[in-house]
């Protein structure tokens, strides 16, 4: 009898399906909100290390200290995965042979997923250090 169902297999499929649907649409869910989470973490990095490589090549920290964020923001700017970007520059060691470092606080809107157990918004934070170059004349 390897051609015939039994009478208590009926209706297996559905049962399965019923059970599997919400597991496959929580998974879902679950890596657009990494990868949305993920994308930014990506965004945050290459914002902070060019801030801070441009800030080092600045005259002055003064300047430095201005201007970075407009190179952080120059590299977020492009997709709006971050909701609010904070750009933080230390330029207490600008002086020939030190470094600027560079922090850039991103918050990750998740609320479009509106999944229970995920956050309506996450931080994700990166800092980033450039040398100064040791022969260079600083004002």
């Amino acid at each position: 009898m390897t051609g015939r169902r039994s009478r208590d297999e009926h209706g297996s499929l559905v049962v399965e399906l019923v059970v599997i649907t919400p597991v496959l649409f929580i998974l879902a869910i679950a890596i657009l909100a990494f990868g949305r989470v993920s994308e930014a973490r990506q965004q945050i990095v290459e914002a902070t290390r060019a801030s801070a490589e441009s800030a080092a090549l600045f005259p002055n920290a003064a300047s430095a200290q201005q201007e970075s964020p407009t190179a952080a923001m120059g590299a977020i700017d492009s997709t709006h995965t971050c909701a609010h970007v904070q750009v933080m520059t230390d330029v207490s060691h600008f002086f020939p042979g030190g470094f600027v470092t560079v922090t850039v606080v991103c918050q990750v809107d998740l609320s479009q997923l509106s999944v229970p157990g995920i956050p309506g918004s996450t931080i994700v934070r990166a800092t980033s250090t450039a040398p100064i170059d040791p022969y260079r004349a600083v004002q």
